[in-house]
């Protein structure tokens, strides 16, 4: 890997002097830098400048300097595109982010090195359909939500997997999610743990007012339909929390795996579990 594009969340505390000392570190080894513009202006590197697309389209590799958000922002473009992705943790729970900021330097020899594993992640699609048309095509790797918004009711949601009725949740929304989406949003609605080499959809009520609702897991290769109902009040659907778009009556969301997987690159020879304990506690007493 010779040409790096970098994605920097410009809110981070001190990422300016990271992102130049990175840069600094990689020209000296003949790298090419790969920055948008406004990255480019804050560092005053207009040389660097690349609009978005070309930065995806050229670089070998995006390195991204945020936390997870930002990591989750630049795998739905990188990722049509089979372009790796490394993540450095400039967040709170870097959940996704490959290292932290004493590693950088190690972790870039290590790169240049060629001394990384390709792990590759499943995401979702999602699609909605109005009057038969198609409005909105929107790639994830954690999940797509159907809630509803700060003021509405109860919504009614009708969900189908492939042509079969689930049930009609009467909830506050519902969670489609991959199994890297196993441990954000639908893991705090009740959903459960799912490793990331699996292949399968979660599907989780939020807050169902119902006994009998409860979360399943179903195969990736099916297809999970909601029926927005006639009169739903407000209603969102969102991707990962970030892409989002106001649903009307009798719309219709179809979610499925999409055609093609996220590509991060990995240096530790960490377990999903390793993770799970170090960044949500998991299997910790006080007592033992």
């Amino acid at each position: 890997m010779k040409t790096f594009g970098l994605a920097v969340n410009l809110s981070k505390k001190s990422v300016i002097s990271l992102v130049q000392k990175t840069i600094n570190w990689l020209e000296l080894r003949a790298c090419k830098i790969l920055i948008d513009a406004q990255v480019a202006r804050t560092l005053g590197r207009m040389d660097l400048a690349v609009d978005s697309s070309g930065i995806i389209k050229n670089a070998d590799c995006l390195i991204t300097f945020g936390g997870d958000g930002t990591l989750l922002q630049t795998t739905r473009l990188a990722a049509p595109l089979s372009i790796p992705v490394f993540g450095i943790n400039l967040g709170h729970l870097g959940f996704l982010t490959e290292i932290d900021i004493p590693d950088i330097s190690s972790s870039l020899e290590k790169l240049l090195a060629g001394q990384y594993n390709i792990e590759e992640r499943m995401m979702l699609e999602a699609r909605v359909f109005r009057n038969g048309q198609s409005v909105v095509r929107v790639s994830g790797l954690n999940d797509a939500v159907i809630t509803k918004g700060a003021f509405a009711r109860l919504i009614i949601l009708e969900t189908y997997v492939n042509s079969d009725f689930v049930g009609t949740f009467p909830a506050d929304g519902l969670i489609v999610a991959t199994p890297t989406g196993s441990t954000a949003y639908s893991l705090s609605a009740g959903g459960p743990l799912v490793t990331p080499d699996l292949e399968v959809m979660l599907i989780t009520p939020i807050c169902p007012h119902t006994l009998t609702a409860r979360p399943m897991v179903i195969s990736a290769n099916n297809l999970v339909r909601v029926l927005i109902p006639h009169k739903p009040g407000e209603v969102m659907l969102t991707v990962d929390g970030q892409h989002g778009c106001k649903l009307q009556p009798n719309d219709e969301v179809l979610i499925s795996k999409a055609s093609f997987n996220a590509k991060f690159i990995k240096l530790k020879d960490v377990s999903f579990f390793d993770v799970l304990r170090e960044k949500l506690k998991e299997g910790e007493r006080s007592d033992v």
